[in-house]
């Protein structure tokens, strides 16, 4: 079920699957879009922005490249140690190895990655794009890292532990999610399928994850306590880097509380400089699955390409 990956980058400690998602030969002058997906996503995640982005600037007029991070999908195998830092680190990496200086696009997880690495080397990327994500709210540090998580992102870190007998049966599991099934019934199902079937991989009792629990648990713990992944959007913005917040407006299971909301952003004093919008009727995963959502996300990132020329 696993789509080779365009592209590997060399990292500290193995080799990291890169998806180019933009079909044609991509002029090296074009502009480069870095997208990081969430906690047990994987870089085929970003296929509907791609497509909106290559139907905007033309094919070869744009590249968005996407990396399934270490301790997923195709990179499953890149060892540890984990956390955002370590992420962060590998972002730098992959962008270097395209050149230019790319929007950073990540999703969940992903938006406190490319937060955290934006932060770290503000002067290497064009642009920071959050997407329901990057602003967190600490949880007591002696809290199970488990609980928290499955409390947080619930079916999508039960799934991890989860066998499945086939991968139409692992499809069965994501038509019951009252967020995703709708998605998977609709136009986005036939690219969707091909995501969540890149996630899996076959063992002797049957279908799993792809995710290594380890990696989740690390980088859970780093978005739920750690106070450099938590301040890294702040400092990115205090850096320069121009930063804009895309927030859904229902939960991950299309719940009506969402991640964010008016008053929870009020709460968190964030700076002036940093833009917020919320993305009407779109939940957790549809905001960057649903074609709606998504042009608003595309808009976004021609923003960012617009703000640097």
């Amino acid at each position: 079920m696993r789509v080779d990956p365009a592209f590997t980058v060399e990292v500290d400690t193995g080799t990291l699957a890169v998806h180019d998602l933009t079909p044609g030969a991509a002029r090296a002058d074009v502009p480069v879009v870095l997208a990081l997906h969430g906690i047990t996503a994987n870089g085929l995640a970003w296929q509907a922005l791609a497509d909106e982005l290559v139907r905007r600037h033309g094919v070869g007029g744009i590249r968005v490249v996407a990396p399934d991070l270490r301790g997923r999908a195709a990179s499953r195998n890149v060892p540890g140690p984990w956390g955002i830092a370590v992420h962060a680190a590998d972002t730098l990496a992959i962008a270097s190895a395209f050149g230019g200086h790319p929007v950073l696009v990540g999703h969940s997880m992903g938006a406190f990655v490319a937060a955290s690495a934006a932060a770290k080397d503000p002067d290497r990327y064009r642009g920071l794009v959050l997407v329901d994500g990057g602003l967190g709210f600490p949880v007591p540090s002696d809290r199970d890292v488990d609980k928290a998580l499955a409390a947080v992102i619930g079916p999508a870190m039960t799934r991890l532990s989860m066998e499945f007998d086939s991968p139409h049966d692992h499809l069965g599991f994501w038509r019951r999610h009252p967020a995703v099934g709708p998605l998977l019934a609709g136009p986005e199902g036939l690219w969707l399928r091909r995501y969540l079937d890149h996630d899996l991989v076959e063992g002797p009792g049957g279908w799993r994850s792809s995710c290594v629990l380890d990696a989740v648990r690390a980088d859970g713990r780093d978005v739920l306590a750690d106070p450099d992944t938590l301040s890294a959007t702040r400092r990115a913005v205090e850096a320069g880097v121009d930063t804009e917040l895309l927030w859904a407006e229902r939960g991950l299971m299309d719940e009506p509380q969402s991640l964010y909301d008016e008053a929870r952003l009020r709460a968190l004093g964030l700076p002036a400089a940093l833009r917020s919008t919320a993305v009407p009727g779109s939940n957790h995963y549809s905001i960057i699955l649903e074609a709606s959502a998504i042009a608003r996300l595309a808009d976004a990132v021609d923003r960012q390409l617009a703000a640097d020329t």
